[in-house]
């Protein structure tokens, strides 16, 4: 086209003044000034063959033309916006207006005939590029530099040159983030370094060698983006760096020309593009110059080695003629692997990755065990796999590694650990990584997990001794570095617990484990933050070097960990830490201040502990005023943890010796203690602050000592604590009395020392009842004046005098005080301090005004409370604490008296116990206080309402109705505040469902009724969201009705029975989880498994709110009811017919569902509880219910629900054979009514002669079933002939042993047709199916009614039948759920056969697993998927004539002569689909309609990118007659694609070069107008019915028979 219109310009006139000048005048439109170049390029090539017409003239015409045109239209361009701000043009056409002013600038240059116009033009844009002007100006600068650069002289202008190269260099290299206008400079920086440097390039020499030594300068790469810059240059240089022996190289080429092979730095930059860069055309520009630098070093076959050597190991690249061979095989694996990892499916993946196995095979030597490549080339393609977007991928990289070290020993390398400590790390903290395999039972452990225990164990070992202790540092620095998740962490501290013990970590390294120990506590996973505490306190008994650390680091460090959760007294982690402090007690680093103390036989430890416990009990002189803050709890818990370990690392010492010398030690550790605890009730002058300590760290020896790892009974330190502490009790009850009654307590801090002092006394008195209550006890005097004292102070205060601060805070304290009093004597009846007459405490606590405030204080009082801000958080805090604690007053007296309680206010004329005797107003009051508290003072309102509603249920529904919509508000805006919800949610249970609230509730059927299903269900559904919510509900309501259960009463059951759609939802709970929330339950379930290996779990209680547990409750309850009691029968029966019922919803509302899915789910659980209550059911009933058990069996069902169907069915049918009329009429239905349901009753018939024990006469029955049998084996359905086979063998042998004579006729043919089965010939898909169904667990190993029990029915049947391991439910949950105790005697737990071994068969999913190791078996794939890699042999294309993306897509392609006319075509899909048919193929272009449907996302979806790599020609479908015929002029060959009288069959067609391909509508193929234009059809040969092809699959068809014809061309010849 260009050459016409070049030829038709110059047949107008031969002067080229003329043509020039006209061309230069007008609007400078796109069109013009490339119409302009197009003939500059042909007088080039004219001038060229020496066949120019006016010599003198042109070079004057071409000089005219730069200065007077082209250089003021580019300084023109250079302030318009590359982009387009004009909305007239399109924003294309100022970048293709400058781009062709470029190429016929340099034209003119050419045609100058001197090299002065060139340089001057080069100087001058050189100039506006150093200038940093807007970018439009640099990227028209580069424009004209990169035209005229190659028409510089290399020698003459050779300082220009490098000038250039240098600016250059500069723009491309420094896009990277160094400019604001982002977009515009990034073009011009690709601009640089596509278009520019690669010209500047071929000058070769000086140029050359200044545009390497600035890439080499840049140093290894920064950033991605910096990284694809620079290799977009190298790969434009590629041809003058990595030159071909006997390629010509140029101008200016020489020996000095640079080996980019040599330098270290241009394959770190190869490296980073391979591994790092975010863009597939970085990674494929990398893997390019990777390719070229292998084929030149075997072309060149010398020596070459990239240097410098970094330490001992191989160099980064390097290349021997000797070793040749092994060398090609190493980089043609790895450029496959690279490639194969680009496609991002695994499938296409995993085949490839045992060649990365031979890579390290390559890379080690045999002799000397050393690298022979650099290990940085194994990195690359681990951390592409990390890199990956596809996790599976990620998973299957990590695990690869983790493997590494299982087959081969590789050498040490410091890439591999910068690479563990790096991208690994940053890969394994991926929570999604640790998913247990397909197969694997829940529990069983993550396999990622375990790989990476063994591995870090193995690659620890093998690491140098001076290596290792700066790899553990710097790994467990590398998890401080960011938030993990809780199952990351806890693998990874498992891995570290597990490295061998070795003395590599100092102060630094226990620093930094005590970090990681604070990332642990960010989870909610309680259990799982408690495990991974254990694993780092191991870690660090493992890995610290005690003679690097003191005894106070090591005391700091154990401070970080949560008692509650880890180290507990009494575990197994307790006795394991001391082991390891009597082991090295001697070999700490002493403390620079520590001071030996003398004590006979001491140890470092005692003398830190002992020293420790004085200096915690002095009082700094400056702490000592009376208004000081009470010390924070942290020391108390240090000291008191220290003092336990250290008396039991003696006791340890002792075992063998005499036991008193744990006690003695345990004394004269407490001796300081003791002294000061004894001064109390006498010294009125001791400081406060010390007081405050001692009673702390007194509190915390005795938690410490009693935490639920430890035995208390067999426990001498605790009962020589306790023996002290009572020793104590005098003096430390006489000080909390004087301090909480004697107005000592003034201030809002005080309120803090207050809850210690009340705290001590809970303990005092409960280890005083340990020990025997005694009534002349000094605790019991003490709680005697407390409480009077209390009252007194509140009466007075109430007495009207001022609300001053001190009395306010007087009157908190002693409403505190009798709460105190009052849950204690609650909790402890040993405690009653008077008879069950109304005394002073209980008429004044019932008297006092509920939810009475306490008023702020005076003005000029407040300045010292808010000046205590940091101890307080407000005065409503003070005030809500002080409402709470008279509702715990209150609470204790509603309990004391219920029976006091009337059922209305107006019952009681003069009230003696106001509070008690006017329930309605306390109830009211009740809601007020919910209204006002904060949800975690709510528990005594929620106890108190416990007490009232039932009373008032009746007389006062609406109230009570009300407050159960109030407290359900508190709970529901509480299920994601973990610390208070499980507490209040069980006190509202409680409440609400209180067997008697149920009972009335049921009886008068009113609102309260419909509250109560209405929260119940609202509770149901918050148990999808928060797991253990039904839980709470299910366990409290089974629990209460069993006690009257128990008793035989009917009353709690009968009212249950008005609930029974609870206990139906329980028996059907269990919601599907999302793929995370089941990780934690497995890894949850593994750490449980562990048991008292891992001290969490001994400390941790197991809460049961899995999911397992509201049905292992429910079912447990149905196993507590008999048949023989009336209600319980009637409540069994009741929730039968609902699960029948519900079963037929659930198979309404969705005919065919697949297996494990939610409607799966639910009717296996129907099924397994009506199994439960099967014992229950008498004849009558079961005639009411037998047509829907037997329905049942005909619906389409997954084969689980079949088995229980089948099982109840028998079961039915042994217990009450009567029922075989009912059942011999499921047969005579027509067979196409139900060809899979048969085999459900065929299945039963196999079973006959469990069903026929309990009949006398089995001869009609036999007979009987003879007879149906034997029909369905003539069935055409094989499956069903299957099923009566086997019916008929066991149906037969019971015959023959009964000896029925009246069957000897069918003898022959029975036996012979049996026989005939079994002794089929071949090894056919019948006989194997034969050989499975007989050997399958329900007809070979499963026995109906020895096989019922609990362990059948949830677990052994759910595992053989193929449901998903989150529908069994293992017998041992059975047992440890002790809420419902089961009868001592009850037999049917366990499964009493062998049930329990049999292994799943493969009959209802035939050939499942059965060949699913084969493939992966093998050790490396003889073929796997290869890409094609077009820039192979290719170098970059470097025209700079055509459009910038138009090159980059012609890049290294062998480009073919074959055009694809696609305009006609309408879908973005087909045209997407055809893109990238016609780049694969290598198209020379593709026609479109319109150019906008490359921003179509589904053609964007089909085409993956192949539109940046091919030309796209815009051609609208009116102007495809003009196309066709001027490409009919250059000498192509028009070919329609379509079915016409004269097509030509595909197969006998041979394509000329210069094909187009016109392609037809999707709908109206080939226009007729259009079919005149072709010079031939080409029809695709068709063997099927349908007419025609989708438009892209037939031109794809042409397209590659297009290519394939011109493939075996070359190769002819060639050959």
């Amino acid at each position: 086209m260009e050459w016409v219109l070049a030829e038709t310009l110059l047949s107008q006139s031969r002067d080229p003044r003329v043509l020039l000048g006209a061309l230069c005048r007008g609007e400078a439109s796109a069109e013009r000034v490339e119409t302009l170049r197009f003939l500059l390029q042909r007088l080039e090539d004219e001038e060229a063959r020496g066949g120019g017409g006016g010599a003198g003239a042109l070079p004057e015409a071409a000089r005219e033309v730069a200065v007077g045109y082209l250089v003021p239209l580019l300084r023109g361009l250079r302030g318009h916006p590359a982009g387009g701000s004009d909305p007239g043009p399109p924003a294309r056409q100022p970048r293709r207006v400058l781009r062709a002013a470029s190429a016929a600038l340099r034209s003119c240059a050419r045609l100058a005939g001197g090299p002065q116009l060139a340089a001057a033009l080069a100087e001058e844009a050189l100039r506006d590029l150093l200038a940093g002007g807007p970018a439009p100006g640099a990227e028209a600068a580069v424009e004209v530099l990169a035209a005229v650069g190659p028409c510089l002289r290399p020698r003459e202008d050779g300082p220009l040159l490098e000038r250039v190269a240098q600016a250059a260099l500069a723009l491309a290299l420094g896009a990277d983030g160094a400019r604001d206008e982002a977009g515009p400079a990034e073009d011009a920086a690709a601009l640089a370094a596509g278009r520019l440097l690669p010209a500047l390039g071929q000058c070769g020499g000086a140029v050359l060698g200044a545009v390497w030594s600035g890439l080499v300068a840049a140093g290894a790469p920064s950033g991605p983006g910096r990284v694809g810059l620079q290799l977009l240059v190298l790969s434009a240089l590629a041809e003058r760096l990595l030159p071909e022996p006997g390629a010509d190289r140029g101008p200016g080429a020489g020996e000095e020309d640079p080996d980019a092979r040599r330098c270290w730095r241009f394959w770190r930059t190869v490296q980073a593009g391979l591994a790092q860069a975010q863009d597939a055309l970085t990674r494929k520009r990398a893997r390019y110059l990777l390719q070229r630098a292998v084929e030149v070093s075997a072309e060149l076959g010398t020596h070459c080695t990239c240097g410098p050597q970094e330490g001992n190991g191989p160099s980064l690249f390097w290349w021997s003629e000797k070793k040749k061979d092994e060398l090609l095989k190493f980089w043609e694996n790895y450029i496959l692997i690279m490639e194969t990892l680009e496609g991002n499916q695994i499938h296409v993946i995993k085949p490839v990755l045992p060649k990365l196995n031979s890579l390290f095979e390559y890379a080690v030597s045999e002799e000397n065990g050393c690298w022979l490549f650099h290990p940085s080339w194994h990195i690359c393609i681990y951390k592409r796999m990390f890199e990956s977007e596809n996790k599976i991928l990620t998973k299957e990289g990590v695990i690869h590694f983790l493997e590494l070290y299982e087959t081969k020993i590789l050498p040490f390398s410091p890439e591999f650990s910068e690479f563990i400590i790096g991208p690994l790390m940053d890969a394994l903290s991926e929570s999604s990584l640790y998913i247990r395999s397909p197969g694997q039972l829940i529990g069983s452990g993550s396999p990622l997990g375990l790989k990476l225990q063994k591995f870090l164990v193995t690659y620890v070992s093998l690491l140098p001794e001076e290596i290792k202790s700066s790899f553990l540092l710097k790994f467990i620095q590398k998890m401080t570095s960011r938030h993990w998740c809780a199952i990351p962490i806890l693998f990874l501290s498992k891995a570290l617990a597990s490295v061998p013990r070795c003395k590599a970590l100092g102060i630094e390294g226990l620093l930094a484990l005590r970090d990681v120990l604070q990332c642990t506590m960010i989870t909610h996973q309680i259990l799982l933050r408690g495990a991974a505490q254990c694993y780092l306190l191991q870690t660090a008994m493992n890995l610290v070097d005690v003679e690097k650390v003191s005894l106070s680091d090591v005391s700091a460090f154990l401070m970080s960990l949560r008692q509650e959760e880890s180290l507990g007294r009494g575990t197994s982690l307790w006795t394991e830490l001391c082991d390891w402090l009597r082991v090295n007690e001697s070999c700490f680093r002493r403390a620079s201040a520590s001071i030996s103390i003398g004590l006979p036989e001491t140890s470092s430890l005692n003398a830190y502990v002992k020293n420790l416990v004085q200096d915690y009990i002095k009082s700094p002189a400056w702490e000592t005023g009376e208004d000081c803050l009470m010390p924070d709890w942290f020391e108390a818990k240090l000291v008191a943890m220290m003092v336990l370990l250290a008396v039991d690392v003696e006791g340890m010492k002792a075992q063998y010796s005499e036991k008193r010398r744990t006690q003695n030690v345990l004394r004269i550790f407490l001796d300081p203690l003791l002294e000061s605890l004894m001064k109390f009730g006498t010294n009125a002058y001791m400081p406060l602050l010390e007081t405050d300590r001692c009673l702390q760290v007194l509190l915390k020896l005795l938690h410490t000592c009693m935490l639920k790892g430890s035995s208390a009974q067999d426990d001498e330190v605790f009962t020589f604590l306790q023996s002290f502490v009572m020793s104590t009790t005098e003096s430390v009850s006489e000080f909390i009395l004087r301090r909480l009654t004697m107005n000592e307590l003034s201030s809002v801090s005080d309120l803090d020392r207050c809850h210690l002092y009340l705290m001590v006394l809970t303990e005092l008195i409960n280890i005083h009842l340990k020990v025997g209550w005694k009534r002349g006890n000094p605790i019991w005097r003490v709680i005697s004046l407390l409480k009077n004292a209390s009252i007194r102070h509140l009466q007075e205060i109430d007495s009207g005098q001022e609300p001053t601060l001190a009395r306010q805070i007087q009157r908190v304290i002693s409403m505190a005080a009798l709460a105190m009093v009052c849950e204690a004597v609650d909790q402890k009846p040993e405690l009653q301090l008077d008879s069950l007459d109304a005394g002073p405490m209980e008429r004044f606590l019932s008297s006092l005004p509920l939810n009475h405030t306490l008023p702020k204080p005076h003005v000029e009082e407040q300045s010292s409370f808010f000046e205590e801000s940091s101890a307080s958080q407000g005065w409503g805090k003070i005030v809500a604490q002080y409402i709470h604690d008279q509702w715990v007053c209150l609470s204790f007296l509603l309990r004391k008296y219920h029976t006091l309680i009337p059922v209305s206010d107006g019952d009681v004329l003069e009230p003696i116990l106001p509070a008690i005797q006017m329930p309605v107003r306390t109830l009211q009051s009740a809601l007020g206080a919910l209204t006002v508290l904060p949800s975690d003072q709510v528990l005594p309102v929620f106890h108190c309402m416990k007490v009232l509603v039932p009373k008032l249920l009746t007389s006062s529904e609406s109230l009570c109705v009300e407050s159960f919509d109030m407290a359900w508000k508190i709970i529901s805006a509480l299920s994601n505040t973990q610390l208070i919800f499980w507490s209040n949610l069980k006190a509202f249970v409680q409440f609400v469902f209180d067997t008697k609230v149920l009972s009335i509730a049921a009886k008068i059927k009113g609102q309260a009724y419909f509250k109560i299903k209405e929260i119940m269900y609202k509770i149901i559904e918050m148990s999808a969201v928060k797991t253990g919510v039904f839980n709470t509900l299910i366990s409290y309501c089974c629990k209460s009705w069993i006690v009257s259960a128990s008793n035989v009463s009917q009353v709690s059951l009968s009212s249950a029975k008005n609930y029974s759609e609870l206990v139906l939802e329980a028996c059907i709970f269990g919601t599907v989880f999302r793929r995370d929330q089941r990780l934690i339950q497995d890894v949850q379930t593994y750490i449980e498994n562990l048991g008292h290996d891992c001290a969490a779990n001994t400390l941790i209680e197991n809460t049961k709110r899995e999911d397992h547990y509201v049905r292992i409750c429910a079912v447990k309850f149905l196993c507590l009811l008999h048949g023989s009691n009336v209600s319980h029968k009637l409540f069994m029966e009741d929730l039968a017919i609902k699960l029948l019922d519900k079963d037929e919803l659930v198979s309404k509302s969705r005919t065919r569902y697949y297996v494990n899915s939610h409607q799966h789910r639910l009717k296996n659980r129907i099924w397994q509880t009506l199994l439960v209550l099967f014992p229950s059911f008498d004849q009558s009933f079961l005639n009411r219910i037998i047509d829907k058990i037997f329905q049942a069996g005909f619906i389409n069902n997954q084969a689980s629900i079949k088995y229980f169907i089948e099982w109840i069915i028998i079961l039915i049918l042994h217990k009450f054979p009567q029922f075989l009329l009912k059942f011999w009429d499921c047969f005579s239905y027509g067979e196409e009514n139900f060809k899979t349901s048969i085999c459900t009753f065929l299945s039963v018939l196999s079973h006959l002669d469990i069903i026929t024990q309990n009949i006398p006469e089995k001869k009609p029955v036999l007979k009987q079933a003879l007879i149906i049998v034997l029909q369905w084996c003539f069935s055409h359905n094989f499956s069903i002939r299957l099923y009566a086979l086997v019916a008929l063998k066991k149906i037969w042998s019971m015959c023959k042993t009964l000896h029925v004579e009246e069957f000897d006729a069918l003898t022959s043919v029975i036996e012979s047709s049996l026989n005939q089965v079994e002794n089929m010939p071949g090894t056919g898909n019948t006989r194997k199916n034969w050989q499975r169904i007989q050997e399958h667990f329900f007809f070979a190993a499963f026995h109906p009614v020895q096989d019922y029990c609990l362990e059948t029915i949830f677990y052994i049947l759910p595992r053989l039948s193929g449901l998903v391991e989150d529908e069994w439910i293992a017998i041992g949950k059975f047992t440890r759920f002790t809420d419902i105790p089961l009868d001592a005697g009850f037999q049917w737990y366990l499964s009493p056969t062998r049930l329990c071994e049999v292994k799943p068969g493969d009959w209802a999913q035939q050939d499942i697993g059965s060949h699913s190791g084969e493939a992966d078996s093998q050790s490396e794939w003889m073929d796997v998927q290869k890409k094609i890699i077009p820039w192979k042999n290719n170098t970059p294309d470097l025209d700079l004539e055509l459009v910038f993306q138009d090159r980059v897509a012609k890049l290294g392609k062998s480009i073919s002569r074959l055009i694809v006319a696609a305009s006609l075509i309408d879908k973005p899909t087909n045209l997407g689909g055809l893109c990238r048919t016609c780049e694969v193929f290598g198209a020379s272009a593709l026609v479109v309609g319109s150019l906008q449907c490359v921003r179509d996302k589904q053609f964007q979806g089909l085409s993956v990118s192949a539109e940046q790599w091919l030309p796209l020609v815009e051609v609208k479908p009116p102007q495809l007659i003009d196309f066709l015929q001027q490409k009919k002029a250059e000498g192509y060959t028009v070919i329609g694609v379509e079915q016409t009288a004269k097509s030509i069959d595909l197969t006998q067609y041979s394509f000329p070069e210069r094909s187009l391909l016109l392609l037809g509508n999707e709908r109206e193929g080939i226009p007729a107008n259009l079919i005149q234009q072709l010079d031939v059809c080409v029809e695709i040969p068709q063997q099927g019915i349908i007419r025609s092809l989708n438009v892209h699959v037939s031109g794809a068809l042409l397209i590659w028979e297009y290519t394939r014809q011109q493939l075996l061309r070359h190769g002819d010849t060639e050959s």
